[in-house]
């Protein structure tokens, strides 16, 4: 009896990880046809998420031309939607890294189909990432300044400052990423070389292939290569989002200055980062018909490990709460007790509690973890919590600091609501041109893994 007909004859079963797949021919064919034959409907999406990135131009010129005084943040609310948005972007990007790179080291199956989608979308947010914290500095031409490089001005960064920890950050995990995505792509690479239909696509290939031909010194190098990258990667998910978090521990504001946020933040990254790869490759898996590449194994196992980040956050909240509580300090009771889930902002925490804590407890039931309508709405309302938890963080605190007589409420302008539009739309132009001229889904990797069940089987 076949994998496949045993998961249907077996209700308890889990589902294979890979189904349908006669011949390495049959299969090099089916993931490389979206790179040579397209899709229907791409230059339309591919339009509206270029009016996205013009949006985000405009508002991005405008902001650069007028001062960040365009944007809603003012004292006391010094960071807003900017601030908010970077941490939130990061976030989204760290399941990218997990996947590929800790799911690798664990040599866990399931990833082989949904990690280049994952790595994609973890460049894709680190760049929409990288744009605030340079808008954030007023003068964005001299982001240069954070850096220590040998200045006639004897202009030094000020190490105690979160900005050049940012930077360092985003910069290692952006260049760290891209390597480790870009070393993965060779082989595939190659092989839409050997394939391509046109003369000008074959010399396109060829040249990032970087002349790979498939020889047994080639993999030896590439294994070694991609391993080291992956244990380069894996401690980059806990350091990166770790340095964003201690941009608030380090202060004294009620309501960050507390050494829980590491792992907190750290927990939140993986999880609204597997929501958002959900909501990516649910839909690929519908456009191009790859139900036997990504299969119900794949979306189970990802609802479960949404269903395991959502309760460390849960637990994070009510720790955070019983910290305020217990530690004595007037101000960090009131802000995380009475200010943030009974001031101006309550509707946003209560709604950022319901997402974040009360949706993942659909995919306690099999069937949920299975439903695509369930994945997609659970994993929307997921990523959707996910920003309004770092608005509450962020605006929440600063909203209501030490002083009653300096409480504001703030509210976005225009411009800052472009801007999130925008990267959006920028995200999403960038992943579609993606998924048109990069085979999105690993073919060496799953046509090895097909081999592997095939030896197994045959056993």
């Amino acid at each position: 009896m076949s994998e496949a007909s045993a998961a249907r004859a077996l209700p308890d079963a889990a589902p294979p990880v890979l189904r349908g797949a006669s011949d390495d021919r049959a299969l090099t064919d089916q993931l490389l046809r979206p790179v040579f034959e397209g899709a229907p409907g791409w230059r339309v999406l591919l339009a509206l998420s270029g009016a996205g990135v013009l949006l985000l131009l405009v508002a991005t010129t405008y902001t650069v031309a007028v001062g960040i005084g365009a944007w809603g943040n003012n004292i006391p609310a010094a960071w807003a939607f900017g601030i908010i948005n970077f941490v939130w972007w990061i976030g989204i990007g760290h399941a990218g890294t997990f996947i590929s790179a800790f799911l690798l080291l664990l040599q866990q199956r399931w990833r082989a189909s949904v990690n280049r989608v994952a790595e994609a979308m973890t460049l894709f947010a680190v760049i929409n990432a990288g744009l605030f914290p340079l808008l954030h500095l007023g003068r964005p031409w001299f982001f240069y300044w954070l850096a220590p490089y040998p200045a006639t001005m004897q202009v030094w960064p000020q190490f105690r400052s979160a900005l050049p920890w940012d930077m360092v950050a985003v910069l290692t995990y952006f260049t760290v990423s891209l390597l480790f995505w870009y070393v993965g792509l060779l082989p595939d690479l190659a092989a839409a070389r050997d394939r391509a239909p046109t003369p000008r696509k074959r010399r396109a290939y060829g040249v990032f292939a970087l002349g790979w031909k498939g020889s047994g010194r080639d993999w030896s190098h590439y294994r070694v290569a991609y391993g080291l990258l992956a244990g380069l990667a894996t401690p980059l998910v806990i350091s990166v989002h770790s340095i964003v978090s201690m941009d608030f521990a380090i202060a004294q504001l009620p309501g960050w200055h507390s050494t829980i946020f590491p792992p907190y933040f750290v927990a939140g990254a993986i999880y609204s980062g597997f929501a958002m790869v959900l909501l990516l490759v649910i839909p690929l898996r519908a456009w191009f018909r790859l139900h036997d590449v990504i299969t119900e194994r794949h979306l189970d196992a990802m609802a479960k490990v949404l269903l395991v980040t959502g309760w460390i956050m849960l637990y994070s909240y009510v720790v955070e709460a019983f910290l305020a509580w217990y530690g004595g300090n007037a101000f960090e009771r009131y802000t995380l007790l009475v200010g943030l889930p009974l001031g101006p902002y309550a509707v946003l925490y209560w709604a950022m509690i319901a997402c974040n804590c009360l949706t993942p407890q659909l995919f306690w039931f099999r069937r949920m973890r299975r439903s695509i309508p369930a994945l997609l709405l659970g994993s929307l309302l997921i990523v959707t919590g996910m920003w309004l938890e770092r608005f509450v963080i962020i605006v929440g605190s600063l909203s209501r600091d030490f002083l009653p007589s300096s409480w504001h409420v703030y509210a976005p302008t225009w411009v800052d609501l472009s801007i999130l539009a925008g990267t959006l739309g920028l995200f999403a132009f960038l992943f579609l041109l993606f998924i048109r001229f990069v085979p999105f889904v690993p073919v060496s990797e799953v046509k090895e893994l097909r081999h592997e069940l095939a030896r197994e089987g045959s056993r």
